[in-house]
């Protein structure tokens, strides 16, 4: 066995292993084993049946499992990669599906090359995006409770018609209903009370973490992708944070279709023939670029403009970042207006968010690799 390369497909979960060892010349796993997911146990396995990890290449698929197998493997010495699940070659007419099934046929994909690896963070990385994803969780969080405030009020026929929601002169409104309103019993503002005091406590944290990522904009690891991001129009700090923090290295697409791709924003298509048709987006890969392009996409709906907050984020920027986001506000309004006239608001601005990751692709690559993933 030592002198045969092994190919070891993994079904990960929270609680066990399934294990199909492969080797290069066998039509079928030589193994296929289930253990308790722990890694004392696992490099026994690995000891007795592939115990030369030069000789060994292991898989397993992207989950809420992260990356803490691939980092123990790799310090063992085996090569491991992880894959992306949602591109997983799946055959039709088979409706069965079970651990050790997966298992195997992840060990018979990654040796016939069929699988597609994802890019594996760094654990200084995996902190960072995690510090920014909390503070998403946070913004969140705050938009529900408001949304409980409101609607409670709404319920006691108590309702704000002097103006937005949430400025200085309504929070003021909600002390006033806190101390004075007639229409609200004792249990009414008991209820009351502790929703603002819950908002207060989620806008509280919300500014500790910005404080936090205050110093993460300084950092050299994420300064200049930050920097660069927000001289485009609708990429503020946070919205930047999370853009560099969650693709880091924008060299590993080639080109800035893969990128719409990994962002799921490139239309659905069933053609056949003669026949051309294609659908919506299909909301594949990351999430929060995606959420993130979409919201800045909405800025372009206007004529191009450079504001003072934009010119303030652009000093000190190379010329050739300026010019980019100012050539993306001449395109990105064009298109946004051409496709409104005949769709929906909502269809253009995700077409123009589209184009919009071209753009920043064509910026960001130009960050060296190691600048990027510092």
């Amino acid at each position: 066995m030592s002198d045969t390369m092994l190919h070891l497909g993994m079904d990960v979960h929270k609680d066990s292993l399934t294990l199909a060892v492969l080797p290069a010349d066998a039509s079928a796993p030589t193994h296929v084993d289930r253990l308790p997911n722990d890694l004392q146990k696992l490099r026994r396995y690995l000891a007795r049946h592939a115990p030369v990890p030069a000789a060994t290449r292991v898989c397993y698929e992207a989950s809420g499992a992260g990356y803490v197998l691939q980092r123990a493997l790799t310090e063992w010495g085996y090569h491991c990669d992880v894959i992306a699940p949602s591109l997983i070659p799946k055959r039709p007419g088979v409706q069965r599906k079970h651990d050790r099934r997966d298992a195997v046929e992840l060990a018979r994909l990654y040796r016939a090359g069929e699988l597609v690896v994802i890019r594996i963070p760094s654990a200084a990385e995996e902190r960072v995006r995690d510090l920014v994803r909390c503070r998403e969780t946070f913004q969140r969080e705050i938009l529900k409770s408001r949304h409980y405030v409101l609607k409670f009020l709404a319920r006691r026929g108590v309702v704000y018609r002097a103006g937005r929601h949430w400025t200085t002169a309504h929070e003021r409104w909600l002390r006033q209903v806190m101390a004075t309103s007639t229409e609200l019993g004792a249990e009414d503002r008991l209820v009351l009370g502790e929703y603002l005091a819950l908002l207060d406590y989620k806008l509280q944290r919300r500014q500790e973490l910005d404080r936090q990522l205050e110093q993460l904009v300084l950092a050299p690891a994420t300064a200049t992708a930050v920097a660069w991001l927000q001289c485009f129009r609708g990429i503020q700090r946070q919205s930047a944070l999370v853009l560099a923090t969650e693709i880091v290295d924008w060299r590993r697409f080639e080109n800035p279709r893969q990128l719409m791709a990994y962002l799921g924003l490139v239309p659905r298509e069933h053609s056949s023939g003669d026949r051309e048709r294609r659908g919506a987006i299909t909301k594949a890969g990351n999430t929060h670029c995606r959420h993130v392009l979409v919201q800045a996409a909405w800025a372009y709906r206007y004529r191009p403009l450079v504001s003072q907050h934009v010119k303030r984020r652009q000093e000190g920027q190379p010329a050739l970042v300026i010019a980019q986001a100012w050539k993306a506000q001449h395109r990105l309004h064009k298109v946004y207006t051409k496709l409104a006239v005949r769709r929906r608001p909502q269809i253009a601005v995700v077409a123009v968010a589209r184009e919009l990751a071209g753009f920043l692709w064509a910026v960001l690559r130009e960050i060296e690799p190691m600048t990027a993933a510092a």
